[in-house]
Formats: structure tokens, sequence, C-alpha cells
């Protein structure tokens, strides 16, 4: 799917670390559990609906948060995640 790897492509680009594929749920690494958490929070305060995952169900320092990506979404849509995820990066130091 176009939009999947534009996401893809655009979100490491920015700096973030990403597990590789091709799926449509990109997992975006943090390690820490409460990072990922902040950042999930923050980014639904941003108007971005995303979901963060820390252990048990993933490995313990494999904190993520997984993005579901769809054809539905417009580039206006990914963009507009992308400015999120740019502007909490910076908040937190990631980026």
């Amino acid at each position: 799917n176009k939009n999947t790897k534009y996401f893809r492509d655009s979100i490491e680009t920015l700096g973030f670390t990403v597990k590789k594929g091709i799926h449509p749920i990109v997992p975006i690494m943090f390690g820490d559990a409460k990072l990922a958490q902040n950042i999930s929070k923050d980014m639904l305060e941003l108007g971005i609906y995303v979901v963060g995952f820390s252990f048990p169900v993933v490995p313990k320092n494999e904190a993520r948060i997984r993005v579901q990506i769809s054809s539905s979404h417009s580039n206006k849509h990914l963009d507009q995640a992308l400015e999120s995820f740019a502007k909490c990066g910076k908040k937190y130091g990631i980026l």
C-alpha cells in the first residue's frame, strides 16, 4: 500500500526507529514503557489516536507505539500524524 510505504519512509526520515516490514501496522520503537505511554497520550491530545504497547504484551525494553495505516487515510491525515510525532519526538528529546 502506498500509504504504508509513505508513512514508514517518512517516520524513519524524521529519525524514529521502526520495525522493518511492509505491513500496515507500523511499530515505532521507544524502548521505555513510560515514554511510549506519554507519547501516545500526547498524540491523542494532538488529535491522533495511537496505542502504546509495553511488557507483557511485547518483550521488556521493547515498548512501542503501533500505528495502523489504511488506504482510506489521505496524505493530509498521514502528514498530520507525522507532524504530531515530530512534535512529540522533540518534546521528549528523541529527535
